[in-house]
Order: structure tokens, then sequence, then C-alpha cells
């Protein structure tokens, strides 16, 4: 007697398996298919929520670095300008001691 098992006998045991553990799965699922969608389609809402919510925090927190940028740059730019200014007037005073 062989002891190989055939190609019928292994597709049988096969589908035996696959039917039996679809049962299990069935018998022993906590929700029903319409549950278990409607909690996936909550956990998604959840997180499209929690992704937009973080978007708005990222952005306030750009806009408010972007604002302080601007006000060091206008700062800045008045000391290089007040800077320039002094340069001009020391420049011209110097100047006119040099005429007398």
């Amino acid at each position: 007697m062989s002891s190989e098992i055939g190609t019928g006998e292994k597709a049988l045991f096969f589908v035996m398996g696959a039917f039996i553990g679809a049962a299990t799965a069935l018998l022993l699922a906590p929700r029903s298919g319409e549950e278990t969608r409607k909690y996936i389609a909550g956990k998604a809402r959840e997180g499209a929520d929690y992704l937009s919510k973080q978007g708005r925090e990222f952005t306030e927190a750009a806009n408010s670095y972007v604002e302080k940028g601007k006000g060091y740059l206008e700062q800045q730019r008045d000391q290089v300008a007040a800077a320039f200014e002094a340069g001009k007037q020391a420049y011209r005073e110097e100047k006119e001691k040099a005429k007398i």
C-alpha cells in the first residue's frame, strides 16, 4: 500500500479546511459584517479628522513663524537703513570739515 496522498484527496482536505475555517470565523466573529464596516468607516473618519486637525495646526505654526520672520527682516532692514543714513551723514560732515 502506498502512503502517499493523491491530488484529489489533497484538494478535498483543502476544501474541508477552508469550510471549517470559514464556519469557525463566522461563529466566533465579534461583530457582524455591517458592524465591522461601520467600525472601519468610523475609524477612517477619525483618521481623516486627525490628519485635518494636524494640518491646521501645522499651517498655524508655519504662519506664526512666517510672521516672526517678516518682523525680524523688517527690523534688520530698518537697522541697515539707519546705519546707511548715519554713514552718509558722517561722510557729509567729514567732507564739510575738509572744505574748511
